[in-house]
């Protein structure tokens, strides 16, 4: 019979990641990251003992845009490279990106996942179209995010007529991974965990190239389990370290919290919304809903949709999902992202993206920080700061339609409902519609050639997305088309004729 699990203390467990190895890191904003282990990871160089030179891997962002998550690798000398999908909650490595002081790629989160399949299995790559046209084709900047960044990891080839991307496959050393339970010989069970994220192919890539795998985790259990809760196997895991409390919260907005794990209960209603930018907004993309669809919302602005749709009795019509692996239940926000709230199926992360790039999705409502002449949504780098793409490239070039919200303007923007018409009571600063996105995450021909219907939604105006370019073909009541609209624009839009947006935007019941 195999041997015990190894139980160790995390000072142990940590010394054993050698310099110059590929570590990969799962989570989801703060459900499944081992803060115990990267904070562990982190003291351990600061105090001048190793190890040095390592290659960061990670599919979602994981962090609490300060210090939690990924924050804690963000050394100089402790990373040589990161190859991530989301940057935005862990500041300090886009820091260390932006001043070159790292090698640093910006690889779609739903093909990182993937790819760690594909590492575990030695294949030599992902063959797929996800970041094709966008500055994630080697045509452009090959996911690369500074000048230190030099070796090509994305090709682009043509197969049957037709132009594909290959992610090329990397060895991983170390996989450091999160579960609830570990039981004498080192199962791991994901009880109490809001996602399942892609712990198995970590580890089973980490075992396959000669690597550690280390789980952290929240209690250790006597006796057997069922086998079919089990999510890593004993067999492949290294080291099993015991978590406080404190470094295994549920999320990193959460302690814990019993909604997240199961489908009994009270179903959750979403907070009511003031009368707002933001709920205009919310009000009319979830009219581009259908009922009985699969939809995805994205993270912020489209979190109004779940909030309007509760309020207007239209939640049960649909079935929402996050890419982390909810399907069903309403997404959690904020720093809790990734979980559900009362989900019907909890699948692990790589199998949702499997499913959504497949063209699964009925309906994406995504976010957008800049939209240009032809159509196309820049998400990942604004005025020096680089977020990166996360799901968003997966989601925007496989959803059958697409739905991007946005303000028409940033930057302390306030509006009103005056005598029945929207009055813009404090401008933005900054305007959303620019000649030329300083980053393309989704692109607007490229969409137009596969047929697909792309519509921009902003609390004064509504776009569809033409070969042409953005058509206007909605006003909100009260707006002056060329002084709140066309001047505030950087590029001209196709102008024919024009219709009032739904009353059903902007109804005082809705305050």
């Amino acid at each position: 019979m195999r041997a015990a699990a190894r139980v160790v203390s995390v000072e142990e467990a940590v010394a054993a990641i050698p310099d110059g190895a590929t570590v990969a890191v799962g989570g989801f904003v703060g459900a499944g990251h081992p803060e115990m282990l990267t904070a562990a990871l982190e003291r351990r160089f600061l105090a001048g003992d190793g190890p040095r030179d390592l290659t960061l891997m990670y599919a979602a962002g994981q962090g609490d845009r300060a210090s939690r998550g990924l924050n804690h690798l963000a050394h100089e000398g402790l990373l040589k490279r990161v190859i991530g999908g989301h940057w935005n909650l862990a500041p300090k490595l886009g820091k260390l990106a932006l001043e070159n002081k790292i090698e640093a790629y910006n690889i779609p989160q739903g093909v990182v996942c993937v790819l760690f399949r594909e590492i575990a299995a030695k294949r030599p790559g992902i063959f797929t179209k996800v970041g094709l046209n966008t500055f994630i084709d080697p045509v452009h900047t090959g996911g690369r995010m500074n000048a230190r960044t030099t070796e090509p990891l994305v090709e682009r080839l043509a197969m049957d007529g037709e132009d594909w991307l290959r992610y090329r496959t990397v060895p991983i050393h170390v996989g450091l991974i999160r579960a609830t339970s570990a039981d004498a010989r080192g199962n791991l069970t994901m009880e109490r965990e809001g996602l399942v994220g892609e712990v198995l192919p970590i580890a089973q890539a980490a075992r396959n190239h000669g690597g550690i795998v280390i789980a952290q985790v929240e209690r250790l259990t006597e006796g057997s389990v069922d086998p079919k809760a089990v999510r890593v196997p004993g067999a492949l895991v290294d080291y099993v370290v015991v978590s406080d409390a404190e470094q295994h919260a549920q999320t990193f907005g959460e302690q814990y919290n019993e909604a997240y794990v199961t489908a009994l209960g009270e179903k959750l209603e979403p907070p009511r919304l003031s009368f707002s930018e933001r709920k205009i907004i919310g009000a009319r993309a979830l009219q581009e809903i259908r009922p009985g669809e699969m939809v995805n919302l994205g993270i912020g602005l489209p979190e109004a949709v779940a909030s309007v749709a509760a309020e207007t009795g239209r939640l049960r019509d649909f079935t929402l999902t996050v890419e982390s692996g909810p399907v069903g239940g309403v997404p959690a926000s904020g720093l809790s992202f990734g979980c559900s709230h009362r989900p019907e199926a909890v699948i692990d992360q790589p199998s949702q993206f499997d499913f959504y790039d497949g063209g699964g999705m009925d309906i994406a409502i995504l976010g957008a920080a800049e939209i240009d002449a032809e159509g196309s949504v820049n998400v990942s780098m604004m005025s020096g700061r680089f977020a990166g793409v996360g799901g968003f490239v997966n989601i925007a070039q496989s959803a059958k339609r697409l739905v991007f919200c946005c303000t028409f303007t940033a930057g302390d923007l306030a509006v009103e409902m005056q005598e029945g018409g929207l009055r813009i009571m404090r401008e933005g600063k900054h305007s959303k519609f620019v000649k030329r996105v300083q980053q393309v995450c989704f692109h607007g021909p490229t969409a137009m050639r596969e047929g697909r219907k792309v519509i921009y939604v902003t609390e004064r105006a509504v776009f569809e997305l033409t070969p042409q370019g953005p058509v206007l073909v909605e006003l909100a009541p009260g707006i002056d088309l060329q002084r709140d609209v066309l001047d505030r624009m950087e590029f001209a839009p196709v102008v024919q004729s024009t219709r009032t947006m739904p009353s059903e935007c902007f109804p005082q019941r809705l305050s």
